[in-house]
């Protein structure tokens, strides 16, 4: 178990499209500390558009963990938690307050709190030994026989989830269940002081900035892109690969639907994001909600940072995150 670490962490979550990004410079600004990005898909480089990645020259802050990795990489949350808890301690080492921002909540609670995630070799024997498996027999017939091994995790895990089934038969000739796993990593105990803000909005605006912002990603240019990285290694059964609007756009490239019927799903399956982002908030129980529509998005920041000032005196920090 890891000390926590002393020092104040805001993190500014919610659903996509939500104005979690502009929300959380205004914060930075304001507490002067980075914005460290805790989202599954932006780590990847030349996945700009369909991420809606802020654009460099757009950047009025520092802005971590973006760009981290290349999309043929097997990039994982245990990689992601060491890489940006090492840039939260060096922001908090210098007297800053970080703000943590995306919507990805695995990879939010692998940063905040003490989460110890099995290690694992990647391209071991085993892993490639399953992954055959599943080639030859199909992800069904995997499943099968995770459930024939271990019923409890075989109930957690829907079958066309191939990568977390070959990674739960790999825990299992580790000597450990996913599913007795999966019930430690829902007891949080917290690594840093965490103050987490969600942007909420009725649910008829934030489908409707969604339409928007996926009707902008393709005439932006998502297809070229998408095309792009394709060229350079992205494939469809690979993590970035399954990125939304990216596997769309491949299946598009591959002639398997229309340009119209990308889009559409692709409008689909971030509602769908949307509501998982939603619920996991909900049941998280820990964020305290902000419309930003209703007072304002400097008001908001405003808030949020006097909050987090608040929070570093009753902790006995002073100004320079030192203990006073």
């Amino acid at each position: 178990m890891t000390a926590q670490a002393v020092g104040t962490v805001v993190a500014i979550v919610g659903p996509t499209a939500s104005g979690k990004s502009a929300l959380a410079e205004r914060v930075s600004a304001r507490l002067g500390g980075p914005v460290v990005s805790v989202d599954a898909m932006q780590v990847y480089r030349g996945m700009d558009i369909g991420t809606a990645k802020l654009p460099e020259a757009e950047r009025t802050r520092p802005l971590l963990m973006v760009d981290v990795a290349d999309v043929w990489d097997d990039y994982s949350v245990q990689v992601f938690q060491r890489e940006a808890r090492a840039c939260v301690d060096r922001s908090l080492a210098e007297g800053h307050v970080p703000v943590l921002c995306g919507g990805t909540g695995l990879y939010l609670d692998a940063v905040i709190d003490e989460m110890d995630f099995p290690a694992g070799a990647i391209g071991d024997e085993g892993r490639a030994r399953y992954e055959r498996y599943a080639g030859e027999r199909g992800a069904e017939a995997l499943h099968a026989l995770l459930a024939e091994r271990d019923p409890r995790s075989a109930a957690l895990i829907h079958p066309n989830n191939t990568r977390r089934v070959v990674r739960a038969l790999e825990l299992l000739d580790e000597g450990v269940s996913y599913a007795e796993k999966h019930e430690g990593l829902l007891r949080r105990e917290p690594h840093y002081a965490a103050r987490i803000w969600a942007v909420d909005m009725p649910r008829e605006v934030l489908y409707g900035r969604i339409d928007t912002r996926v009707d902008e990603m393709f005439s932006q240019g998502l297809v070229d892109e998408v095309r792009a990285l394709r060229e350079r290694g992205l494939v469809a059964d690979s993590t970035a690969g399954q990125a939304i609007g990216y596997r769309e756009v491949l299946d598009y490239l591959d002639g398997a639907c229309t340009l119209e019927a990308a889009s559409s799903r692709t409008k689909a399956r971030t509602r769908h994001y949307a509501k998982r982002q939603l619920s996991w908030l909900r049941r998280d129980g820990r964020a305290r909600w902000v419309d930003v529509s209703a007072m304002g998005i400097e008001d908001a920041a405003a808030k949020i940072a006097e909050d987090a000032e608040a929070a570093r005196v009753a902790a006995g920090l002073g100004p320079d995150g030192e203990v006073c």
